[in-house]
């Protein structure tokens, strides 16, 4: 009932004027890195399909006689791309491989870039879900600009670490779906409930509920990770996520400091 009562709440409050507005600014500013990544990334795959030399040798014997038949071909550019087209079996794998290493890549780097921005907004609505709800729960907060940035790039290299590291599970049915998953979910994890706890909580605030309620947050940013994997929702669905999580954490703060006093 806790549970239901507080998304019930976070959608109220998520389809208010000034949180519609706030859920336009991720999406805007995402689509833009997006759109540049793309453009330079192809740019510099283009650059790599530059030129490619095949050369192939075959030696025969023919009465004895060894007879050697070279062939040599330079390939350029799109060239490379009908070559490959030409043939039925490598015309089926190309198209394969780019439409889906393409679209995992995008909507991974659409969350990853989602989290990134929103991160930026978090305050902002942390400090209006406190005027409309939690009056009584001051936002402290325990974080600065360096240990911010220290501990993103930290995060995000650890993720790359195990993208690497998972690997083998990739080609293991049902095993690989976790594999491709749990990095970007590690980091997707750290950075919410890291913005969202620096900006209400003390430290030691943050250390008590992450003892008591540890298991019970991870529940919910896995929850909000399966809706994040829905092409596009994250654009729009990253507001939500802060607002959900906020509620969270105000509550988790009240108790705590309610505690301290009795």
């Amino acid at each position: 009932m806790y549970e239901e009562n507080l998304l019930t709440k976070s959608l109220k409050d998520l389809f208010s004027a000034k949180m519609l507005k706030y859920s336009l600014l991720p999406f805007i500013i995402s689509m833009l890195i997006i759109y540049v990544s793309f453009f330079v990334l192809a740019g510099m795959g283009l650059e790599q399909l530059g030129t490619v030399d095949i050369s192939t040798t075959e030696t025969t014997m023919q009465n004895g006689i060894p007879h050697t038949d070279s062939f040599q071909a330079t390939l350029a550019g799109s060239s490379i791309i009908q070559f490959l087209m030409h043939y039925t079996v490598t015309s089926w794998i190309a198209s394969f491989l780019v439409y889906t290493i393409g679209s995992f890549f995008m909507l991974y780097i659409s969350i990853f870039v989602s989290v990134i921005v929103i991160g930026f907004l978090t305050p902002l609505i942390l400090r209006e879900l406190q005027q409309r709800h939690y009056r009584d729960v001051e936002m402290i907060g325990y974080s600065n600009v360096a240990e911010s940035i220290f501990l993103t790039i930290k995060w995000a290299f650890f993720m790359v670490m195990m993208f690497f590291l998972l690997v083998p599970l990739y080609f293991i049915p049902v095993a690989n779906i976790v594999a491709f998953n749990l990095p970007l979910y590690y980091f997707f994890h750290k950075m919410m409930t890291y913005d969202i706890s620096s900006a209400i909580c003390t430290k030691e605030e943050y250390k008590k509920i992450k003892y008591f309620s540890a298991n019970n947050i991870r529940a919910k940013t896995a929850f909000l990770y399966i809706i994040s994997l829905i092409p596009f929702l994250i654009f729009f669905a990253s507001v939500f996520f802060v607002i959900y999580l906020g509620h969270t954490y105000f509550s988790e703060v009240r108790k705590v400091r309610l505690e301290n006093l009795s």
